[in-house]
């Protein structure tokens, strides 16, 4: 058995001093490991003397790395060590064996190590279900205290910091997040995006020469504040989203061009027959019902009855048939109505009806339109219009033309990753609209500058760019 002990530390424990391995016990589920620790002296934590008075012993119960798909259990006689030191308010204290079990803790360090790998490779609940697989199952809840349990990593002095929001609650709570740029790691998180708490902390780190943000005016100011030093850019996804938002601008302006004309019919088309001026449209419930009413009142007073009889069999006072009776057409009964007053959408309404047979028909999107325009007042009118006069009038046969949106997804997308139709449908627009032909090429020349790292190129750019006509939003 003295043979065979050596051999057992040196297996169990072959990093670790003063650890005596007595005996090994393995069950159908546990591996027990009897071990005591074999120092002379052991340091109090109170005083830091060393002392060699031993008061007592008990067995502590870490939990150690399973081995075969058992749990391994170390059952481990620790001292208990009389304080020889007068002054120290401890008068008994208890040895620790570094390297195997820290102060109150219930596992090994070397399965402790383990776990907090598991817990940073995977995190919680996938960590968790890693632990089960090899037969140290722990919650997620303790992977994630362990990992929270480690020191924070030694940060170097960033020089290229990025600063951009994060929502906390998206649209409601918003914070600011920094980080190294050049290590692509995380530095800090700042509780709000205000310039005061931007302009705090860039000034306690007067190293930061470059500070990389988008165009928001907190992190402007904050930036010049609390930086005067540094150099301000914007990264590439800025660039190329604000890039995008003024491409789609473009598209919008040149969205008549997006409907390609279609060709001309072999037979004119016949000219209709003209119809009798109305101020309500055909299909207005108020004109159809009162179309009927004079139909009806006119065929029974045709037919030989008295006013007074139409009056009682249609439930109609006799001033209303009276009314009725004179009139010749139905038309004449619409005067003075509300229908034919002037409204603030009249000056608009070319705009819609143009738009409608574009194939917009999308009553809110109209309505939109007309702001931007200047029209002042409220959706329901342009929703009251759309329905009553909009919705019957014919729109083009013919395939729904793409929306600007669509468009520009197209420019903003690599050639040769667009789908062969989607290929086809901008290649029809772009040679349908010269204006959009001179976006896509500057939005594939600014491509090529910013995948290829030519910035050399950009003041070229910037001045071909103000000198395209037709495309203000570019500018």
């Amino acid at each position: 058995m003295n043979e065979v002990r050596p051999e057992l530390d040196e297996l169990l424990f072959p990093s670790l001093e003063n650890v005596l391995v007595e005996s090994v016990e393995a069950t159908d589920m546990v591996v027990r490991i009897e071990a005591l620790s074999t120092a002379r002296q052991a340091t109090c934590p109170g005083c830091g003397y060393l002392s060699g008075r031993i008061h007592g012993s008990y067995l502590r119960f870490p939990h150690d790395l399973p081995t075969a798909g058992k749990s391994v259990v170390v059952a481990l006689r620790v001292r208990r060590f009389v304080c020889a030191e007068g002054s120290c308010s401890r008068k008994t204290f208890t040895e620790q064996v570094p390297g195997l079990a820290r102060r109150f803790g219930r596992r090994t360090e070397r399965l402790r190590s383990t776990l907090i790998s598991i817990g940073l490779a995977l995190a919680g609940r996938a960590g968790a279900r890693m632990t089960d697989v090899f037969g140290a199952l722990v919650s997620r809840n303790t992977l994630l205290r362990l990992i929270a349990s480690l020191p924070e990593p030694p940060v170097a002095e960033p020089r290229v910091v990025g600063v951009d929001e994060y929502a906390q609650r998206k649209g409601h709570v918003y914070g600011t997040v920094l980080v190294n740029v050049e290590t692509r790691r995380p530095i800090d998180l700042l509780p709000g995006r205000e310039a005061d708490t931007l302009a705090a902390w860039l000034a306690e780190r007067p190293g930061i020469e470059i500070v990389c943000r988008d165009r928001a005016p907190f992190f402007a100011g904050g930036a010049t504040r609390g930086a005067p030093q540094a150099i301000h850019i914007a990264d590439r996804w800025h660039l190329w989203h604000n890039l995008g938002e003024a491409a789609e601008k473009c598209v919008y302006r040149h969205r008549g061009c997006l409907h390609l004309t279609p060709a001309p019919p072999d037979d004119p088309p016949k000219e209709a027959e003209p119809t009798a001026s109305s101020p309500w449209p055909t299909g207005h419930r108020f004109a159809e019902r009162t179309r009927a009413k004079h139909a009806t009142i006119h065929a029974l007073l045709a037919a030989g009855h008295s006013k007074r009889s139409v009056a009682r069999q249609l439930g109609m006072t006799l001033n209303t048939i009276l009314r009725f009776s004179r009139a010749a057409t139905p038309e004449e009964l619409f005067t003075g109505q509300r229908q034919s007053r002037a409204t603030k959408l009249d000056a608009y309404k070319p705009h819609l009806d143009l738009r409608w047979q574009e194939g917009c028909t999308n009553a809110w999107k109209l309505w939109e339109e007309s702001r931007e325009q200047g029209y002042p007042d409220g959706y329901g009118n342009v929703r009251d219009y759309v329905s009553r006069t909009l919705r019957g009038k014919p729109q083009p046969v013919g395939p729904q033309p793409p929306s600007a949106r669509a468009v520009t997804r197209w420019l903003l997308t690599h050639p040769d990753a667009l789908v062969e139709s989607y290929r086809i449908q901008l290649k029809a627009v772009l040679a349908n609209c010269p204006e959009l032909d001179v976006l896509a090429k500057h939005v594939r020349t600014f491509a090529h500058m910013v995948t290829d790292l030519q910035g050399d190129q950009l003041p070229e750019w910037i001045e071909s760019a103000r000198a395209a006509t037709g495309l203000p939003s570019l500018k």
